[in-house]
């Protein structure tokens, strides 16, 4: 009796220490899984409608992941020009827009078409050349100036001739002139800023481009930049996310988280330090927590 008390003790003993064993093991497997596959889950998609700026500079390639491992929501990009994004946003066709022509978001805001705006960013328009300036725009001492003198020369001026951002403050600072531009000498590429800087230079003419398409451009082109730095030639840019009270099919949710995003600390710290590395310079100015203040 006593050897089959002590033959069931020693059994159990041996149970218990086996189920200690496994159950430290399985502790320890659940512990070292490594932390990078611990990711959101998928929360769907948004489709962001914005300019050729944002993808042509690499910016959109920055911020895109960093959301998406934020967040888990997966964003479908458009690039487009400002003017077909808004009309995108318009017909309902996304959730979120990232455009460059205030004039254009305030009116798409008082239509009830957007239902939030938010400063994210600035930098500026130049104009760029051939390098012996035949129409003389460096000494000019703004925009409505040297495209005044580029009108007088007929030198060539490449257009995006898209409605985007850039086209209608090119449109502007032609009317600030006082000049309807017409001619064998004013180009309209319909394209986007990168492929209008190509051109531009094929047929070493002027045109007007964001800094940041600019940089990216440089090494590809033999017109150089000539008139930089003046009031009339800031590029501010906004994010709107579309009203789900006109749209109730867009995805609203996932387009505040966007917005939240590219206005956070983490967002603008993004655009902050992009293009530092490359050009020794930002391509783009945060101004969320500036105009929160």
């Amino acid at each position: 009796m006593r050897k089959f008390v002590s033959a069931a003790v020693i059994i159990a003993l041996f149970l218990t220490a086996f189920t200690i064993m496994g159950c430290s093991s399985q502790k320890k497997a659940a512990t070292s899984i490594p932390k990078e596959t611990a990711k959101p889950a998928d929360k769907g998609t948004i489709i962001l409608a914005t300019t050729t700026s944002t993808r042509d500079t690499g910016l959109l390639d920055m911020l895109i992941p960093a959301f998406k491992k934020k967040t888990g929501i997966t964003v479908k990009t458009i690039a487009v020009g400002t003017g077909e994004a808004l009309k995108m946003g318009g017909r309902g066709d996304a959730d979120v827009l990232l455009v460059h022509a205030r004039k254009a978001e305030d009116e798409f805001m008082t239509k009830g078409l957007g239902k939030v705006r938010k400063d994210v960013m600035h930098n500026d328009f130049v104009l760029i050349g051939p390098k012996n300036d035949p129409a003389g725009v460096k000494i000019a001492t703004g925009a409505a100036e040297a495209f005044k003198k580029i009108a007088a020369k007929q030198a060539n001026f490449v257009s995006r001739g898209d409605g985007s951002g850039t086209n209608k403050k090119e449109l502007s600072v032609w009317d600030k002139a006082g000049i309807k531009p017409a001619g064998a000498w004013y180009i309209k590429t319909g394209q986007g800023m990168a492929e209008t800087i190509l051109i531009a230079n094929g047929k070493q003419g002027y045109t007007l481009s964001d800094r940041g398409t600019y940089l990216t451009q440089k090494g590809n082109i033999d017109i150089t930049l000539l008139l930089e730095k003046k009031k009339d030639l800031l590029n501010p840019y906004g994010v709107i996310a579309v009203n789900p009270d006109k749209f109730p099919k867009v995805n609203y949710k996932g387009a505040m988280e966007f917005v939240n995003f590219i206005t956070s600390g983490e967002g603008q710290k993004i655009i902050a330090d992009f293009g530092k590395d490359k050009y020794s310079q930002p391509l783009f100015v945060p101004d969320a927590e500036k105009t929160a203040k």
